[in-house]
């Protein structure tokens, strides 16, 4: 290898290096986050932001109630898991909508579980009912990072599950 001192021809080393190096760039749109899918679950191995875009950080969700006869913040207000999920899904789609975005645009998710208090059990399968209607669809096949966690306890009793989600506004909108 020639090391250049000075010069033109240190500048056209550097030059060749970086041309070199251009030609390895990730052949994505850069403004769009780009969606790693290692495997058949459905959710993203690994999401990139690119820079310039915008981060929405949504506080966690739980499910609004269904039985408004039932006993306040008991099970039978909110639900089974799989009711619960839909519901916080659907709170978070609409929280999204009014900032002009859509569940597609959540690139992480973060699901808070307890044991549902009959069973003694944590239902991730309902989770995962609820989950699927929302991500990996025909029409929204856009999936997030996910992590899904078992708590001791949520802030509302009547509560199997709150999610909270990162969105991100690509920089072309």
């Amino acid at each position: 290898m020639r090391i250049f001192k000075a010069g033109w021809g240190w500048t056209l080393c550097a030059t060749t290096v970086l041309a070199a190096s251009a030609s390895f760039a990730p052949a994505y749109a850069q403004n769009d986050p780009v969606r790693h899918n290692e495997a058949t679950f459905p959710i993203a191995s690994a999401i990139e932001v690119p820079s310039g875009s915008s981060t929405i950080y949504l506080s966690g969700m739980g499910a609004p109630v269904i039985d408004p006869k039932a006993a306040q913040k008991s099970l039978a207000a909110y639900g089974d898991m799989a009711t619960q999920t839909q519901g916080a899904l659907k709170r978070i789609e609409e929280t999204l909508a009014g900032m002009g975005l859509g569940m597609g645009d959540v690139v992480q998710m973060h699901v808070f579980m307890v044991a549902d208090t009959n069973t003694k059990k944590l239902d991730f399968e309902g989770m995962m009912k609820g989950y699927t209607k929302f991500f990996g669809t025909r029409s929204q096949p856009n999936l997030p990072v996910r992590s899904a966690f078992g708590v001791a306890q949520l802030a509302n009793p009547g509560w199997l599950v709150e999610i909270e989600v990162v969105a991100v506004r690509p920089s072309h909108h």
